[in-house]
């Protein structure tokens, strides 16, 4: 695949001295769903901002459908969407107006078919002689999201795009991510939910103090970092593990009714079978079983515990 957007080296220090982003370097391939995940603070929006050109960068170069970001602004910047966190639209335009309008800026012509689409897509068809001060913030977020797609943008951003809105906007968002990408778009999102990111991303990058801690395939990582867990519920509760399991990787439940064991998924053997002689040989009596896998989640939360370690 060819990448899209190329970052070599970005570096930003804002102007108090608080060092943003420190080197950052990462290939973005065309067409596939890349999630960005860290914590407040970490450099997500920085990086994003940079890459459309809100922010200058203090070091390094971004390229994006080969055009340098700042060396050629206009041309890179015409094949970026963007829906930021921030809403902010002006309040006494109408809906379409203000899509129609973002359309225009990036001087595509003018195609009411389209817009229209977007519109009804995002549930906005009703809503689109509404000023923007009338409506919800749910509501508001949708139109975000129809301006970033009004100039049918080849690299979408979406930074934080379904934060504090409801149910039904992030369904609709996610039908439209997957109708993108189904046309070749490039989409990089931020997101809280790190179960979205599980379940629609390609790749997931993971960025702590400005630093990008790795960036990998999704079910490459969950292989590499993942663990399995097995449950293992006890017919009678027992107040401790017994010393002939101490070998084995074992957590006992606050009320003694369940035993965790934890293995590695990358092992050639579990040692589940021996296990569970050992348990019986120890006297416990199982009454069910059932295993559960490492989430994106849990694999993000250790590795920035680790960086911050």
């Amino acid at each position: 695949m060819t990448a899209i957007v190329e970052i070599r080296n970005l570096r930003k220090t804002y102007a108090g001295g608080f060092e943003a982003l420190k080197g950052v370097s990462l290939k973005i391939e065309e067409g596939e769903i890349l999630a960005l995940l860290g914590p407040n603070g970490a450099g997500k929006t920085t990086l994003i901002s940079t890459i459309c050109g809100i922010t200058n960068p203090g070091g390094g170069s971004v390229t994006v459908n080969g055009h340098d970001v700042v060396a050629d602004y206009r041309n890179a910047r015409r094949v970026i969407g963007l829906v930021p966190q921030e809403i902010n639209l002006e309040p006494f335009t109408k809906v379409i107006d203000t899509v129609k309008f973002s359309r225009g800026l990036f001087g595509k012509p003018r195609d009411d078919a389209y817009i229209e689409k977007i519109l009804r897509q995002l549930s906005l068809w009703d809503k689109k002689d509404s000023r923007s001060m009338e409506l919800s913030g749910g509501m508001k977020r949708r139109v975000l999201i129809a301006k970033a797609l009004a100039h049918e943008p080849r690299v979408l951003f979406l930074d934080e795009p379904t934060a504090g809105v409801d149910v039904e906007l992030r369904k609709d968002m996610w039908e439209i991510v997957a109708e993108l990408k189904a046309n070749g778009v490039t989409i990089i999102l931020t997101t809280h939910y790190i179960e979205e990111a599980e379940a629609i991303a390609d790749r997931v990058g993971v960025i702590s103090k400005g630093e990008l801690l790795l960036i990998e395939e999704k079910d490459a990582l969950m292989a590499r970092f993942g663990q399995k867990h097995l449950q293992i519920d006890l017919q009678d509760p027992t107040s401790e593990i017994p010393k002939s399991l101490s070998d084995y990787d074992l957590t006992l439940s606050d009320d003694g009714g369940c035993l965790q064991y934890n293995y590695d998924t990358r092992g050639e053997r579990t040692g589940i079978t021996q296990l569970l002689n050992d348990i019986a040989a120890a006297g416990l009596v199982l009454r069910d079983l059932r295993t559960e896998e490492s989430s994106l989640e849990e694999i993000f939360v250790s590795l920035v515990r680790e960086e911050v370690a």
